[in-house]
């Protein structure tokens, strides 16, 4: 069995990942093409130039959870079609990741991917690392209703979905304003702090449990016993 930290309880037996930039390491960089691809989309849905496109792209990230989100509050845009062009990328920079593999299996109980992204993206993800057969499932932003964490609405939704009793649960995430809904909820809390300073937006102790830097070496060490 493995050996939990102080901050998390022995009962722990429902895992919830984060998929970007958690189940793989932030070195892998996809975000870099995701910006791209969203900086394309909004300069071309706007008529404007890229420097415009970011900004308004960050801004709404920052205010609605997701850029889709407020891009579908303002502006009616088809969820299907942006999410198509923004996750059409070169997944070659993730590599397999056998010690993350392993200490999946050792962890006890279910493991799910609770992510912002859509499932057709998200196993092929999972695929590249060599997990997707070991999780559960994927709870994807088309399941929430394209409500994104950290709308309350998309963990109600997640947790009636899958049965998640949140004091047997631990949520793995690198956008840390993400984690205090659960941590309202009564789950325990993992931050995975890559240095971003979108990810550390809104940074609270009071909802973050355990802080790391890398998810696939804290596993090993905390399943290596």
């Amino acid at each position: 069995m493995p050996k939990y930290p102080k901050n998390i309880s022995a009962d722990t037996d429902i895992w919830v990942f984060d998929l970007d930039n958690t189940l793989y390491p932030h070195g892998s960089d996809l975000f870099s093409q995701m910006d791209v691809k969203m900086g394309g989309y909004l300069a071309d849905l706007f008529n404007v130039d890229l420097v415009e496109a970011r900004r308004i792209q960050k801004d709404y990230l920052m205010r609605y959870g997701t850029t889709l989100r407020g891009l579908m509050t303002h502006h009616d845009v088809d969820p299907h079609h942006y999410l198509e062009t923004v996750h059409d990328i070169d997944l070659s920079p993730i590599k397999r990741d056998p010690a993350l593999r392993a200490s999946l299996e050792a962890l006890p109980g279910r493991k799910l991917v609770f992510t912002n992204a859509d499932t057709p993206y998200a196993e092929r993800v999972l695929d590249k690392l060599g997990v997707a057969d070991i999780l559960d499932t994927v709870f994807d932003i088309h399941a929430a209703d394209f409500a994104p964490k950290p709308h309350q609405s998309a963990y109600d939704m997640f947790m009636e979905k899958h049965d998640v009793d949140p004091a047997r649960a631990v949520m793995v995430e690198d956008m840390v304003r993400n984690l205090k809904p659960a941590k309202e909820l009564g789950m325990q809390t993992v931050w995975v702090n890559t240095g971003s300073v979108w990810g550390e937006a809104e940074h609270h102790p009071d909802f973050v449990d355990v802080e790391i830097t890398d998810l696939s070496n804290w596993l090993t060490k905390l399943t290596d016993q």
